[in-house]
């Protein structure tokens, strides 16, 4: 992918859009039957159709030669004014993002007001106004729908929010610094397992989970899990807020409770991003998202 962001392709744009300019002056030079006085003289092509229907190559009106030139200079103003030329930026500076972020600080600003009550307001008082709640849930669909879903239930590898499941933990501020801070988290392969210790890990798994399991591979199960998994997941599998390793022992899987799935997940390792809010969001935004995902999984007081 770096490959499209190297100064070749910059050259490369800029070398078509001037060409183009170049080709269409040129094209206009070698038609330029329009400086000469007399341009109503017509040229017989001696094609003939129908007996008396006859094809004939007309000069270029004036008008229309006349505008094709101001586009040129029109085209080679803006290319100077805004980027267009590979990397060159534009006397202006414009850019879209630029555009974006102008407009987006804008709307902060004409909002302010509204959000000014919520700065300092605790996530649990947000969860039970209601006015709150329904702002912040409009700040859910615009921005983060897209993966946990409308409902915020998830979908497989996209967190479910409306369940206590909290791999880098639930409580208001922990979810504060999850949106605001974004999250990494990581399954590494286990590539030292061989097949059957993964299939037998998987079996021990499933098991202190509760799940239908095979009891003859529970145990060298556990033996193989307490040899690597415990260091994140614990000894009891219920997991680590802090490394956002995921509970065991609960009935919520991010990526399905099947044997084949843990065993693919201790054989290939998982990778999840949440991206952080903080460039997107305000505090006051934030907060306000926060307070209404903390009351999915908590009933207001």
């Amino acid at each position: 992918m770096n490959d499209f962001f190297n100064s070749g392709w910059g050259v490369w744009v800029a070398s078509i859009a001037i060409l183009g300019i170049v080709f269409c002056l040129w094209l206009l030079y070698t038609q330029r039957a329009w400086l000469k006085k007399d341009v109503a003289i017509t040229e017989d092509t001696g094609h003939v159709w129908d007996g008396d229907l006859t094809e004939l190559n007309n000069p270029v009106p004036r008008w229309w030669t006349v505008m094709y030139l101001l586009l040129c200079v029109v085209a080679v103003g803006y290319l100077v004014l805004y980027p267009g030329l590979g990397n060159w930026k534009g006397t202006l500076g414009f850019t879209a993002a630029k555009q974006v972020q102008e407009q987006q600080e804008l709307i902060n600003e004409r909002l302010a007001p509204v959000y000014a009550r919520y700065g300092n307001m605790p996530i649990e008082e947000i969860a039970a106004d209601e006015q709150a709640r329904d702002i912040g849930q409009r700040l859910f669909l615009n921005n983060c729908a897209q993966c946990h879903g409308s409902d915020a239930q998830g979908a497989v590898g996209f967190p479910n929010l409306a369940n206590k499941a909290w791999s880098w933990g639930g409580d208001p501020e922990q979810i504060l610094t999850t949106i605001t801070k974004g999250r990494d988290g990581m399954m590494p392969p286990q590539s030292q397992f061989t097949a059957a210790e993964a299939a037998d890990v998987a079996e021990y798994v499933r098991s202190i989970a509760g799940l239908a399991h095979d009891p003859l591979r529970v145990v060298p199960g556990k033996r193989v899990f307490d040899s690597a998994c415990f260091a994140c997941h614990g000894a009891e599998g219920k997991g680590n807020v802090l490394l956002g390793a995921p509970d065991l022992t609960d009935d919520y899987w991010l990526y399905g409770s099947s044997n084949a799935a843990i065993v693919h997940a201790v054989t290939q390792g998982r990778q999840g991003h949440m991206p952080a809010q903080e460039k997107v969001l305000t505090p006051e935004q934030i907060r306000l998202l926060a307070g209404w995902v903390w009351g999915l999984s908590n009933k207001p007081q």
